[in-house]
């Protein structure tokens, strides 16, 4: 019987988590090393899959299957495709730097004759999230998957709600309020689209008799298994809605400017970064595979509510006051193009899309951390109370503009490659969506540049006069982010060979063909 290195790779972290939040109360440094290690012994674990995937193999590899829920035809099935070898490997990546970011942001704070905020509980929860974010990229049953997606809710509702920083800004009281606003806001967003889609997972199973993603979709292509219009139609939906409010999509985010603006900045990384990622995997491997069909008849609508995301979310970034919640309004923005690029249902559209997952998560988290580096020294996140800070700490200033300028995928820069790929993709069949989608890329970069001008440039503040420059542990974060942005801007072959042959296979799924060139080359 061969390692079932699937398993493991989820099960670590899950096992780290609980031993995390065993280690005694007065031995918090011992937790946040012990929590460190395990996310770094997850990450070997995924270079291991990632070495061991053959993209010319298999469609589904390294796989595991046992008999868990035998009477109604649940099983305990894992398996991944070059997509999610993708995020599997971006996940394992970004959680040890998301641990060493905030390594002092849940030590106990007194409060009165009160401590809240232990360590252990911040560092546990956040390994239990990843465990469950792996294994949901790993789930190949779709009740399986059901499960990991909505318990993953858990640890990031108490992560949002017991370990927030606005405490900044307001008394403790004003605090706690603020972030239990918002943490329940998350909860319930997510709770509503989950039982919508539970209904729709038990259709699944009346219509198909079983969970197995691989046999139902056989059975999709061999005509053993027919599907109503209708029956499909509403199926799909189930499925969609709850992806889009997991996603964020448009009119369904609401939640997110709220959770990342009282989260911590590494907790808001894991939101956006890691847990969003999760609903456009899932819009790729269930609702196209799944529901072929059903994904055709509401790709219309759908490139629309992305077309929205992407303005609506640029235009509300460059009105912010407040950093973190900018870069909430820029990851809307960005999930609209991923979102576009899955349902231009071409073969460009979805190479860029899984690309921008990747190359979302690594920009994303090295401007968050760099901005929750800031906001720390100073105590503020309104953009109004910096100025000049590049003159006092130019290193910090100067990977928040490396930062900055990823979000606004500058030519060279990791994001750019896979926004020109979901453009080209989305051009090629519908150009008057990729028109009005490109203007998302002016707006990108008036909020990022004004974002930079108004807090690294100009005269230097008195409050900021004093502020000290990235320190060493800061660095070891966000230096190797920076790096990945500028390799994979250059060279992003390692990902596409990865997940191209997944991406024809999900285009196969639908039955679409790219558009053949309206000119044809010379010869």
């Amino acid at each position: 019987m061969s390692f079932p290195l699937l398993t493991a790779t989820a099960a670590l972290p899950a096992l780290g988590a609980v031993a995390t939040a065993a280690v005694p109360a007065a031995r918090r440094t011992a937790a946040k090393w012990l929590a460190l290690l395990v996310s770094l012994a997850t990450l070997a674990l995924g270079i291991t899959i990632l070495v061991r995937f053959d993209p010319g193999g298999d469609r589904y590899q390294l796989t595991e299957s046992h008999a868990w829920i035998a009477d109604f035809g649940v099983r305990y099935e894992l398996g991944v495709d070059g997509i999610a070898v993708a995020l599997i490997a971006l996940t394992a990546l970004l959680i040890p730097f998301v641990i060493l970011a905030g390594w002092h942001d849940a030590d106990p704070l007194e409060t009165g004759n009160k401590r809240w905020r232990p360590t252990q509980g911040f560092f546990a929860l956040i390994l239990a999230v990843e465990a469950m974010v792996i294994i949901s990229f790993e789930a190949t049953d779709v009740f399986l998957f059901y499960i990991f997606f909505e318990a993953m809710l858990i640890p990031m509702y108490f992560l949002i709600g017991g370990f927030g920083d606005s405490a900044h800004e307001h008394g403790d009281e004003a605090a706690a309020t603020q972030r239990s606003y918002a943490a329940v806001k998350f909860l319930l967003y997510n709770l509503v689209g989950g039982l919508i889609m539970l209904a729709a997972v038990i259709g699944l199973y009346v219509v198909a008799g079983n969970f197995s993603l691989a046999e139902i979709a056989q059975a999709r292509a061999n005509g053993t298994l027919h599907m109503a219009t209708n029956t499909e139609r509403w199926l799909f939906l189930g499925f969609f809605f709850a992806f889009a409010v997991k996603a964020p999509l448009w009119p369904l985010h609401t939640w997110l400017p709220n959770a990342m603006g009282e989260a911590t900045a590494p907790v808001a990384v894991l939101i956006t970064a890691v847990v969003d990622k999760v609903g456009t995997f899932a819009m790729l491997r269930f609702c196209l595979q799944l529901f072929p069909n059903a994904s055709k008849w509401a790709t219309p609508v759908i490139l629309v509510l992305a077309v929205i995301s992407i303005i609506y979310g640029a235009l509300l970034a460059v009105g912010q006051r407040d950093i973190k919640r900018l870069v909430a309004y820029a990851s809307i923005s960005h999930f609209g193009f991923i979102v576009l690029g899955i349902f231009a249902m071409t073969s460009q559209g979805q190479s860029g899309a899984t690309l921008y997952m990747v190359n979302h998560g690594i920009s994303t988290a090295a401007l968050m951390l760099v901005a929750g580096f800031l906001i720390s020294r100073r105590g503020s996140r309104l953009i109004a109370d910096y100025g000049g800070v590049q003159k006092v700490a130019p290193v910090l200033a100067g990977t928040f503009l490396i930062g900055s300028l990823a979000t606004l995928s500058l030519p060279g820069l990791a994001p750019f490659v896979s926004e020109f790929l979901v453009l080209v993709g989305t051009f090629s069949r519908y150009p008057a969506i990729g028109i009005i989608a490109t203007f998302g890329i002016v707006l990108a970069a008036l909020y990022t540049l004004v974002l930079y001008q108004r807090t690294m440039t100009g005269p230097v503040k008195p409050e900021v006069a004093s502020m000290p420059d990235l320190r060493p542990r800061e660095l070891l974060v966000v230096a190797p982010l920076i790096v990945l942005l500028i390799f994979l801007g250059v060279y992003p072959k390692p990902v596409t060979d990865i997940v191209n042959p997944s991406v024809k296979q999900t285009l196969s799924d639908v039955h679409k063909k790219d558009p053949k060139p309206s000119v044809e080359a010379a010869k």
